[in-house]
C-alpha cells in the first residue's frame, strides 16, 4: 500500500496511519502472517456500516423533508447495499490497496464485490475513529451524496407517486409525463422523458427504461419543489 497516493487520491489525511491499513487488511493476510501484529478489518467494517447508515439517514432527512419514512427506508437501504457500495469502492479503486492472502489474491479477491463493499465500509469505520464524524460526513458529500442528487438510485425509490400525491394537495393540477427522446443502437438504448406539472414546471430525465426516465423526471420536479 502506497499511503501517501491512497491520501491525496481520496483527498484526506490520517493522523493514524496504522488505522487506514488496517482498514485494508483481510483476514486471508492476517491468517498468512500470524507472526506479525497485523489487524483484519472486521471490527473497522462494523462500525463503518454504522457511520454509514447515519450519514445516508442524515442527508435523506434533510435533503427531503416531505418525503415518507417508508420512501426515505426504501432509498437508504439502495445506497448502502452491497452492489452499491461495491461501486463506490471500485470507483475509488480500493481493491489495488488491499492486502490479501495468496490465496484470496489468485481467486479475485481485489475485485470481489462482497471483500469490496466491506471495505468501503471499514474505511468509513477507519476514518471516523481518526477523525470523527463531521470527517467521514465530508467523505460521503464527496463520493456518496452526488450520485443520490443525480438519481443514481432512484430505481429503488417512486418518485412518481410522491410527485402525484404533493400535486394533489392542490386542485386542478395535472401531471403530464412525454418521451421527447430516444437516442443510442437498440441494445443500448437511452430515453429521455419530460414531465409538465403544476402551471408549467417541467422537469427532465434520462434512463436506460422510459419508467425510469420518468421516475427520474418527476424527481427533479420534487426537488424544485423542496428547495
Amino acid at each position: 500500500m502506497n499511503v501517501a497516493q491512497l491520501e491525496q487520491q481520496l483527498n484526506v489525511t490520517f493522523h493514524n496511519h496504522s488505522l487506514l491499513k488496517q482498514a485494508f487488511t483481510h483476514s486471508s493476510y492476517v491468517n498468512e502472517h500470524r507472526d506479525q501484529s497485523f489487524s483484519d478489518n472486521e471490527r473497522l467494517e462494523f462500525l463503518g456500516d454504522a457511520v454509514l447508515e447515519l450519514g445516508v439517514s442524515q442527508y435523506l432527512y434533510r435533503k427531503n423533508p416531505t418525503m415518507p419514512e417508508g420512501e426515505m427506508t426504501k432509498l437508504r437501504a439502495s445506497i448502502v447495499c452491497e452492489p452499491s457500495l461495491y461501486n463506490f469502492a471500485k470507483e475509488l479503486q480500493f481493491g489495488n490497496h488491499l492486502f490479501l492472502g495468496k490465496g484470496e489474491e489468485l481467486t479475485g479477491g481485489r475485485d470481489r464485490p462482497a471483500l469490496l463493499a466491506d471495505v468501503f465500509e471499514a474505511f468509513l469505520g477507519a476514518l471516523y475513529l481518526d477523525q470523527g464524524f463531521d470527517t467521514a460526513l465530508q467523505f460521503l458529500e464527496q463520493n456518496v451524496f452526488p450520485k443520490i442528487d443525480t438519481g443514481a438510485f432512484s430505481y429503488g425509490m417512486d418518485y412518481k407517486s410522491q410527485l402525484q400525491e404533493f400535486v394533489q394537495q392542490e386542485k386542478n393540477q395535472k401531471i403530464e409525463y412525454h418521451i421527447i427522446e430516444e437516442k443510442g443502437p437498440s441494445h443500448n438504448k437511452e430515453f429521455v422523458a419530460e414531465v409538465i406539472v403544476k402551471e408549467g414546471i417541467t422537469g427532465m430525465g434520462v434512463g436506460r427504461t422510459k419508467k425510469e426516465a420518468e421516475q427520474r423526471a418527476a424527481k427533479k420536479v420534487l426537488d424544485t419543489f423542496q428547495r
